[in-house]
């Protein structure tokens, strides 16, 4: 009985294009539809129900994890054209499941909007290459064109390290070996000390999530290798000082210095809800250049934002612009745009002196139209 229920559940998230299934005692199935909470009009679940939903497609192994750690992650497929990546988690004592739609369509840099110079740093054939973002923000997705453009593109042996594997590639010009935590290798440190000795061109560590990963990327980079990574970072100049803080006071001057030489780009992006339906990312993009690489190696981080404003010719652009590019496009709502903007009162400020400026026009013309209307008498 659970087997169908959760079949017919993750055909709804399919059928609707919908990002998120969650399953919790005490709520009907919720959906996440355009980033916006739905529930599904069916019955509130029962810790019966949420245990029995979890059985029906956790593996053994990560049941067991399970019951010794309180929460497991995995991925698997649904049928032909769909592949979920799972979190099963215990909350009051009871099972709680999210599952990821992970989609099944590689998109490419036009469809996601990635800025242009990204294919060109993507055949760069060294260096560190960074997305950031909060959770759910797309960075997956991100990497995942990138690693499906270079796979296209270039002949080079391409290894993914990811917790848990989603999108799967196929073998194009390039041989791509996709390793997941926990069935392949113990975990990223180990997967990175390792890799160098499989004769890797192009590197994709799915989370630097700690000192020994983010050491063993960096070494990686310097050892003339592309390394792809992610952060759970916001903006450039916060994602370069979140990594050199990650290390002792007295590693950090020689980082900032491997840092200014490796990093070759950081692309921080946020997802919004886009109008009329479906979502779209905004992007902060900085590319390394001989200024701020400068700006890093003699910690003034501080000086990067307005680095990447006077960069635009290289395709750099800061968040908040982009995210004003999209709401005069009419592709976002003034709400959201202040909501995920890195200065939210900045932002508030110019969409009120915009809806001003935008009133007074409306004005102006309906004037002009009364003035219009007025019949002219001839004696």
């Amino acid at each position: 009985m659970a087997t169908i229920h959760i079949d017919r559940l993750l055909e709804t998230v399919v059928r609707q294009g919908a990002s998120d299934l969650h399953l919790t005692v005490g709520r009907p199935p919720v959906i996440r539809l355009d980033g916006r909470l739905r529930s599904l009009e069916t019955k509130v679940l029962t810790p019966d129900d949420t245990r029995a939903l979890m059985k029906a497609i956790t593996p053994d192994r990560n049941q067991q994890e399970l019951s010794e750690e309180g929460g497991t992650d995995f991925g698997f497929a649904f049928g032909d054209g769909a592949r979920f990546r799972v979190a099963v988690f215990m909350q009051k004592g009871n099972v709680a499941v999210v599952l990821r739609l992970i989609p099944s369509k590689l998109l490419t840099f036009e469809e996601i909007g990635l800025p242009t110079i990204a294919r060109a740093l993507c055949r760069r054939p060294r260096g560190l290459f960074l997305v950031t973002g909060p959770t759910g923000c797309g960075k997956t997705t991100t990497l995942a064109t990138m690693i499906d453009y270079v796979n296209r593109n270039m002949d080079r042996h391409i290894v993914t390290i990811e917790d848990p594997i989603e999108y799967y590639h196929n073998h194009q010009k390039c041989i791509i070996n996709q390793r997941a935590i926990g069935p392949d290798v113990p975990n990223f440190s180990e997967a990175l000390r390792r890799v160098l000795r499989q004769d890797p061109d192009v590197i994709l560590v799915g989370e630097l999530r700690d000192l020994e990963t983010i050491e063993s990327a960096i070494r990686a980079a310097e050892t003339g290798h592309l390394v792809f990574g992610t952060l759970h970072t916001t903006g450039c100049q916060g994602t370069i000082n979140r990594l050199i803080d990650a290390f002792p006071h007295e590693q950090q001057s020689q980082l900032r210095v491997q840092m200014s030489t490796n990093l070759i780009a950081t692309l921080s992006q946020t997802l919004l809800p886009k109008i009329p339906r479906g979502r779209i990312a905004a992007y902060e993009f900085m590319v390394t250049t001989p200024a701020i690489a400068n700006l890093i190696r003699e910690n003034k981080t501080y000086r990067i934002d307005s680095s990447i404003q006077t960069g635009k010719k290289y395709g750099m652009q800061l968040l908040d612009e982009h995210l004003w590019t999209l709401y005069e496009e009419g592709l976002v709502s003034s709400e959201d745009c202040v909501e995920c903007a890195r200065q939210p009162g900045q932002m508030q400020d110019k969409v009120d002196s915009h809806r001003r400026g935008m009133d007074a026009k409306t004005l102006a013309a309906d004037k002009a139209g009364e003035n219009d209307d007025v019949p002219v008498f001839r004696s």
